[in-house]
């Protein structure tokens, strides 16, 4: 069992490489892909385009765990740690008819202060804090884009987390404040996937700032045109068989599975 976060800078393709490693995945463990992207964009990654509801927007459900309203007056009491031990399975959507891959959205706190605790931000990280794992289950976690989710420490009880980056200085820049506000919270496992490589010198100059961060790298993924047909056309990378991004990813799955056993 594991749980694995993917970050990174605004843009890096965060989101296909969630929703296609927790495809992939789904075909050795239980996945529970979490969209905890303010964007809520992996279903949509997936072909999945029905409306979904985010648990942050889930009002009587965040009172009755907290015992207080969603925007209520400073001051209110309500629990700190409220039970969700029940709510993977209750409000996550079905990928596929067996139940393999389920996805749950966790929207976000879009009030202004919405760094302050509150109730419907403490819902929404004890869910990614303690959501508890079957010997055969697996979390992908598709994180907000940036540092700042680290800063509020809703990734702080990963197992893994992997900084996707692209060739370019801003994109492993933010890779490095990643790796360090990471250790802060005390993630050991930091990797990297290398996104949108267009050639060996841009693998090798991106691999060699990695490793100049001691940030282990899994695995890089082509640009691929394929990729962006799969976004205009709505539906879910592993749809297309013959994506060169695709076995990239398949292999960085099989590197996952590996470091599990």
């Amino acid at each position: 069992m594991m749980k694995i976060a993917v970050t990174g800078k605004g843009g890096v393709g965060k989101t296909t490489l969630s929703g296609t490693l927790a495809c992939l995945l789904s075909q050795t463990y239980k996945v529970f892909a979490i969209d905890a992207d303010p964007d809520m964009n992996l279903a949509s990654s997936l072909g999945i385009h029905e409306k979904i509801t985010p648990i942050s927007s889930m009002k009587e459900l965040i009172q009755e765990r907290t015992g207080a309203t969603p925007g209520s007056s400073f001051g209110e009491v309500f629990r700190m740690n409220p039970k969700i031990s029940d709510l993977p399975e209750s409000l996550s959507i079905n990928y596929d008819e067996a139940g393999r891959l389920k996805i749950l959205v966790m929207g976000t706190v879009d009030k202004g202060g919405d760094g302050c605790v509150c109730p419907a931000s403490v819902l929404l990280k004890a869910l990614m804090r303690n959501l508890i794992l079957k010997k055969d289950e697996m979390v992908i976690l598709d994180m907000e884009a940036g540092v700042e989710h680290l800063g509020r420490k809703t990734a702080e009880a990963v197992d893994i987390m992997i900084i996707l980056v692209e060739p370019g200085l801003k994109s492993l820049e933010t890779a490095e404040r990643i790796k360090r506000l990471a250790n802060d919270i005390g993630i050991k496992k930091i990797a990297a996937v290398v996104n949108k490589v267009s050639s060996p010198e841009e693998e090798i100059f991106v691999k060699n700032k990695l490793n100049g961060l001691e940030i282990n790298v899994l695995g890089t993924i082509p640009r691929d045109n394929r990729v962006v047909e799969a976004d205009m056309e709505g539906k879910a990378l592993v749809d297309y068989p013959d994506s060169k991004a695709l076995a990239s990813i398949g292999n960085i799955a099989s590197k996952i599975v590996e470091m599990d056993k």
